[in-house]
């Protein structure tokens, strides 16, 4: 199986991982414009398991979140530059308009033994009960570094 799947590939992958025993770690987010944070926070998410499982946000969802002038990477580009990442196990494109029962069903085909997250995640509530859910472990597996984001960069980039 290729590093980069759809999510209907999700079940089969986390079937395959469960009957090998294999201890997922599940990440999500929009790594728009990859830097230090993100690669520390992959890095140590890695640790807790044998796979590494990043679910990656759509341009659409980005756009929402963040404002029209986001993403500035294509979420195929984004997808291949976290595939290319030694820790990165698999990426997992999202669609569009998930809703919390799509990223639900998701979590749950995957099967994670943990979910990774950064110290003070809004979306914490929703992995908690995923978490509950699976009998797996929600872990803050770094602090939010200071004066590394995305949204940091981009302001900076704008500018020039």
């Amino acid at each position: 199986m290729n590093k980069i799947i759809t999510t209907e590939q999700a079940s089969e992958l986390g079937a395959n991982l469960h009957q090998q025993n294999k201890r997922v770690v599940l990440v999500g987010g929009c790594f728009d414009i990859l830097h230090l944070g993100h690669v520390s926070f992959l890095n140590e998410a890695k640790s807790y398991g044998n796979i590494l499982c990043v679910l990656l946000e759509s341009d659409e969802t980005i756009k929402k979140s963040k404002g029209p002038k986001r993403p500035i990477n294509a979420q195929n580009d984004r997808a291949l530059l976290l595939s290319a990442l030694m820790m990165v196990d698999y990426v997992l494109i999202l669609p569009p308009n998930m809703t919390n029962a799509d990223y639900d069903a998701l979590v749950f085909a995957l099967k994670p033994a943990i979910i990774a997250t950064t110290k003070g995640d809004s979306n914490r509530v929703h992995k908690e009960r995923q978490a509950v859910a699976l009998h797996a472990k929600v872990i803050d597996v770094v602090e939010p570094v200071k004066n590394q984001s995305t949204t940091k960069l981009f302001k900076i980039l704008n500018e020039l």
